[in-house]
């Protein structure tokens, strides 16, 4: 009975969201909820930002906030007997964040597989024995990061180099810090003209906006290679001269990949082929595509396990020997940085719940009503360095202003590239945060944002320039 009631529930849920759409939301901008709301989110990002002196973790703030903000809202529709428009909007929200978070799920537990498997230590081995200098390992990782993040996303892309800067660099400070804010600004930049590359410009692609023909309009979007390049380029030129002019410590021994390192390295690119393909071909949600991949890394793992066994039968039974082949694959799934999930966790709701009192809204009406499309398309990158840039772009598609081409173009730059000028204005910002604690912060990367606003503007004045025909 309990199974079927489910059934019959999830039959109408459908229904339910559809009936409450037809009810008209609270604008509560102007209300005690709504700035209550903005106050809370204010405090809980003061306390991000000074998670370097606290030593208090990112995600407890956001998530308390998150959960306060909602239970306010949900009082006032309460007390005002509409009950199921924000249930059905917190559901949203929540359905964005599970997407989100399993594909982010996925792609740590392939880095931790491949960092298990000693495939970063025997990069950062290769490059060492190669004789490269910090400064020209400052862009060799740059550039990757630059094409890597065109066809993944730019935090795992930016786990993926930042895990060989942090190998490289041990024990440079200075090189780790300016290798880590070289690799945001590299990720975000090669996300920017990608429809694949980062999620505000998949949400522009699947909108059609930039042209009627799908194909056409994916094609479109490389007008922003030039660009975005640029956005990487000129304050990697500048921050290059700061890098220390040394080598890294050379000696020890090579060292080697263990068993089964370059499969995961291939299963890792079949993945994200795969979510790539569930999307564009099978009109999927990509994390599809990486789940499906993940279970081939699960079947992978469960080969080595079963080898790793084989390897052990080879000795008698009271040997404690250590097997180059044993490979856990829920140790990598447990080692994911779950203090950046649940802080993506809070960000989500936080500016959905933000959004739902009606401050995305009236803030887009606010700058296309009145600033002008370029000004206003500037400003929402400038808007997304400190609210993520997902419901910033949602917001203005939401809002549909009348603009060319070129117009939407620029908005999708920028609202993929701004997010650089703050270390917690975009994924990969947050996750290297994580990844490289203590070394690389908040205000190691305030401390460069007048150069990665050059980069900034810069880019936003070559697009206007080469790409003026479209406007």
């Amino acid at each position: 009975m309990n199974r079927l009631a489910l059934l019959i529930f999830l039959l109408f849920m459908p229904l339910l969201a559809f009936a409450s759409e037809g009810i008209e939301r609270l604008d509560l901008t102007n209300s005690w909820v709504g700035i209550t709301s903005v106050v809370l989110f204010f405090i809980a990002y003061l306390a991000v930002m000074a998670e370097e002196f606290t030593h208090l973790r990112k995600s407890k703030p956001v998530m308390l906030a998150a959960g306060i903000i909602w239970a306010l809202i949900a009082w006032y529709y309460q007390s005002h007997d509409m009950p199921h428009m924000v249930e059905t909007a917190l559901r949203h929200n929540l359905e964005e964040y599970a997407e989100l978070m399993l594909f982010l799920i996925v792609a740590m537990t392939y880095i931790n597989s491949m960092d298990e498997r000693n495939v970063f230590e025997a990069l950062r081995s290769w490059l060492i024995h190669k004789g490269f200098g910090y400064r020209t390992l400052f862009w060799v990782t740059g550039i990757l990061a630059f094409f890597i993040s065109s066809v993944a996303d730019n935090m795992t892309t930016a786990l993926l180099m930042g895990a060989v800067v942090m190998a490289v660099g041990h024990g440079n400070r200075k090189f780790v810090v300016l290798g880590c804010i070289n690799l945001v600004i590299a990720a975000n930049a090669g996300g920017a003209f990608s429809p694949f590359g980062d999620i505000t410009t998949l949400m522009v692609w699947q909108k059609n906006i930039i042209a009627s023909n799908g194909a056409i309009g994916f094609w479109t979007f490389f007008y922003l290679f030039i660009p975005a390049f640029v956005n990487f380029a000129v304050p990697a030129a500048i921050m290059y001269f700061f890098v220390p002019d040394e080598k890294p410590a050379t000696g020890g021994a090579t060292v080697r990949m263990k068993p089964g390192a370059l499969v995961i390295v291939a299963l890792f690119m079949f993945t994200i082929a795969l979510a790539v393909g569930f999307h564009s071909f099978l009109q999927l949600p990509p994390v599809i595509g990486m789940l499906t991949g993940l279970s081939l890394l699960k079947f992978y793992a469960y080969f080595l396990k079963t080898a790793d066994k084989r390897f052990r039968s080879g000795y008698s039974s009271g040997e404690n020997i250590g097997s180059p082949v044993a490979f856990d694959i829920y140790r990598e799934v447990a080692r994911a940085e779950w203090d950046t999930l649940f802080f993506f966790y809070g960000v989500v709701m936080c500016v959905g719940g933000l959004g739902f009192v009606g401050y995305l809204a009236m803030t887009s009406h606010a700058i296309y009503g009145g600033w002008g499309a370029t000004n206003a398309n500037i400003a929402i990158g400038l808007i997304s360095s400190v609210v993520d840039n997902i419901p910033v772009m949602f917001a203005v598609l939401t809002m549909q202003p009348d603009m060319s081409i070129g117009q939407w173009l620029l908005v999708t730059m920028t609202a993929g590239v701004g997010g650089s000028l703050l270390s917690i204005g975009s994924a990969a910002g947050v996750a290297l945060m994580g990844q490289a604690r203590g070394v690389y912060t908040f205000f190691g990367h305030l401390k460069w944002t007048p150069v990665i606003a050059l980069g900034y503007a810069a880019s936003i004045a070559v697009h206007l320039l080469i790409n003026h025909t479209l406007f």
